[in-house]
């Protein structure tokens, strides 16, 4: 298993020669019914993945084939999954895909080890603790300060903390309405704002709510700030907050086996923020909100789409042929941005959990040895649910000066099945027929004697679609973009599983806040805030 960048492989210099004429291909031309048809590659939980829209044809992905065997991508992944250290800044294994695996064995067939311990082992003990814990809430078994069953569950995080969970806690609730799953209220406290944590704890019958306090190293500024806030609402309210609070993180922080909380989950630093949702970061919240076996049929879509991902045929492997795509766009196409576009409101928090995702991963300049690389790497990544960006973002995307690739995704049916009728159609009817009219629009353009009326078309774009949102389309979905987003990093040889990136406004906070900042200018801006 060889390391080596992207622009030294044999498959770069290939790509490289094509690119000129790749500009110039017209995939709008081929863009009929026969293509639609036979550019889809299935995925997990009955998703499908549509290359349809974009701007390759058979030369290039023929390359793309070759760069994956070159840059030997599935094996890198099983190597992943065995335990094999890939983080390389950190030198930690990288073990997320072991969380929703069967029976703490890795998709790979294999056990992973370290120092002695069975992790799979571990990981599979920490989700029956989760979920025997949450069931015995939601059967008003265990119970508030003053005896009341809880109602409502609030966590208290941010980052990989927060935005994970709370994409998958806002894309369930219509679902489990329409289910007629129990439900508690899930809320997310987030930012050091205090408006944040007040605006939460206001709305929340405090009596009945529990938090989730989620901090690895259980040093988390922010965090910890929240908790404080919290507890100082709940002991002002006549309550006690250890009774009205759980802790998740790691078996070596000081919130680990702490009296002042009802219960500890545990995960391991084998486990990145932005990775950690189907660890108990997201598992504790979702498995209260929704029951701990929505929880599970989460990690068995998620499971599924990973195994998937093993497949070395691109045709075969969705997650390994959306990220050559990319790496053909941004590395040869050379278009710097991407947008996220789900048409399913379930979604509305989706995209912003994928910047993270994308963008922590992939927004680096250095080799995974710490050598300056020559090439660019992870894009710029935004989004919205549409229709609502249409009447947002999307006079840029149709008529801007810079070509952005579009990845939407769809569904058949709405998770409700709530609807109207209106002018001969339903609501989720107009969704559909917004989502293929974009696809289109976007594909073939306008031309038009006014030049503020002509589009310029070729804006490739995918679909993933799917019959229902439920709860192992979404962890299929949330998977596959992770494996996507492995899989580049893989291609650029970078280190996809640190974040140093947020290291350094860390530390001049903490100087900030002690006044030994050192900097004029930064104790300038201090002062012109009022610190």
């Amino acid at each position: 298993m060889n390391f080596i960048d992207f622009d030294k492989t044999d498959a770069y210099q290939k790509l490289l020669a094509l690119a000129p004429a790749g500009k110039q291909f017209d995939f709008v031309s081929h863009l009929d019914a026969a293509r639609v048809e036979k550019a889809v590659v299935p995925m997990a939980a009955g998703l499908s993945y549509s290359w349809a829209a974009k701007a390759v044809d058979d030369g290039v992905l023929k390359l793309l084939q070759g760069l994956a065997d070159e840059q030997e991508l599935i094996t890198k992944y099983k190597a992943l999954l065995d335990g094999e250290v890939m983080n390389t800044g950190e030198n930690r294994k990288v073990l997320h895909h072991l969380l929703r695996s069967a029976g703490g064995v890795a998709a790979t067939g294999n056990k992973v080890i370290h120092e002695g311990k069975d992790i799979g082992d571990f990981y599979r003990k920490e989700l029956e603790r989760l979920s025997v814990f949450a069931d015995l809430v939601r059967a008003g078994k265990i119970l508030g300060s003053t005896g009341k069953p809880f109602r409502a569950v609030a966590q208290i995080g941010i980052g990989g903390s927060d935005l994970g969970p709370r994409a998958i806690c806002l894309a369930l609730e219509n679902w489990a309405a329409a289910e007629g799953k129990k439900r508690l209220t899930a809320k997310f406290i987030s930012n050091v704002d205090p408006d944040d944590a007040s605006a939460i704890t206001a709305a929340l019958p405090l009596e009945e709510t529990l938090f989730v306090l989620v901090s690895k190293s259980g040093t988390t500024q922010e965090t910890l700030a929240n908790e404080l806030f919290v507890k100082d609402k709940l002991t002002k309210a006549g309550l006690d907050p250890g009774k009205h609070m759980v802790a998740v993180t790691s078996e070596t922080s000081p919130l680990a086996r702490n009296p002042a909380y009802l219960d500890s989950f545990y995960i391991d630093d084998f486990i990145g923020g932005r990775y950690s949702a189907s660890s108990g970061v997201g598992g504790v919240i979702i498995s209260l909100a929704y029951g701990s076996e929505v929880f599970k049929e989460f990690l068995a879509g998620a499971a599924e789409a990973d195994t998937l991902a093993l497949e070395a045929d691109i045709f075969k492997n969705a997650a390994l042929l959306d990220a050559l795509i990319g790496i053909w766009e941004r590395n040869f196409l050379r278009f710097p941005y991407t947008a996220v576009l789900p048409y399913s409101q379930a979604l509305s928090r989706f995209p912003a959990h994928l910047q993270q995702l994308d963008m922590e991963s992939n927004g680096k300049r250095v080799s995974r040895d710490g050598r300056p690389l020559s090439y660019v790497t992870g894009p710029v990544v935004f989004g919205e649910p549409g229709t609502n960006g249409q009447h947002s973002f999307y006079q840029l995307l149709h008529q801007g000066a810079d070509i952005v690739p579009l990845q939407f995704a769809g569904f058949l049916e709405s998770q409700r099945g709530d609807d109207v009728t209106v002018d001969g159609s339903g609501s989720q009817t107009k969704l559909k027929a917004n989502l293929a009219a974009q696809i289109v629009a976007f594909a073939k353009g306008q031309i038009s004697d006014n030049k503020n009326k002509e589009f310029p078309g070729h804006r490739p774009s995918s679909l993933i679609l799917g019959r229902r949102l439920t709860p192992a389309a979404l962890g299929a979905l949330l998977a596959h973009f992770e494996n996507k987003v492995m899989f580049q990093g893989f291609v650029w040889n970078i280190n996809s599983f640190d974040q140093e990136g947020v290291q350094l406004g860390k530390i001049l906070t903490k100087k900030v806040l002690a006044g030994n900042s050192g900097d004029s200018a930064l104790d300038a801006y201090s002062k012109l805030l009022g610190i």
